[in-house]
């Protein structure tokens, strides 16, 4: 077999054939573990909702529009037989140091937070990554937005920021306040929490 002259244009004959093999073995890769990527998504985030909730029987899901207009939340609504025990809320902020954070935060019928559950943040490890910790998140539970205020001490809140991670305590004030402020906006909260 002869050897091909090296040319400008067999090399770039060459990086084409080597591009679309490259992109049609990723894709396929891609279609063949969709499947687990999506149930394994899934799990993620059944989990996270028990996390944040009390126990609870069965769940309803419904989309709301976070009320500064910044996309869409979802809420899943938390019962025991007939009665609700908690709402948890997938929310989010692109305001990280870091990019966008993502938060499950459950919250008791009246607006009181229960718990917190970072679903994905890319913040800097050591620093504003210690939002995933019991000592930051710890601070939030069973404290209503009503009267603990989403913001931290620097700029007049309750919040303890993480030290050195101001921006990313910021952040994850912002997307606590836009899920209590979407459940308020859209009735999903119990009498006694909106009066407070």
């Amino acid at each position: 077999m002869e050897k091909k002259a090296s040319t400008l244009k067999n090399m770039i004959v060459s990086l084409i054939g080597v591009t679309i093999l490259s992109g049609g073995c990723v894709g396929g890769l891609y279609l063949m573990t969709r499947a687990q990527i999506a149930q394994a998504e899934k799990e993620k985030q059944e989990a996270a909702i028990k996390a944040v909730l009390p126990v609870f029987e069965r769940l309803e899901s419904k989309q709301m529009n976070a009320p500064d207009g910044s996309g869409a939340l979802t809420a899943y609504t938390a019962y025991v037989q007939n009665t609700p025990v908690g709402i948890a809320v997938q929310t989010f902020t692109k305001k990280g140091f870091s990019g966008e954070i993502r938060l499950m935060a459950g919250f008791l019928p009246d607006g009181t937070l229960y718990r917190v559950q970072v679903l994905q943040h890319a913040e800097t490890p050591g620093l504003g990554s210690k939002m995933t910790e019991a000592k930051f998140a710890g601070q939030f539970e069973n404290r209503h937005p009503r009267t603990f205020r989403l913001r931290v001490r620097k700029d007049g809140g309750d919040v303890d920021a993480i030290t050195a991670a101001t921006i990313s305590s910021r952040a994850y004030c912002d997307a606590l306040e836009r899920a209590f402020n979407s459940l308020s906006e859209n009735h999903l909260l119990s009498e006694g929490g909106q009066d407070e």
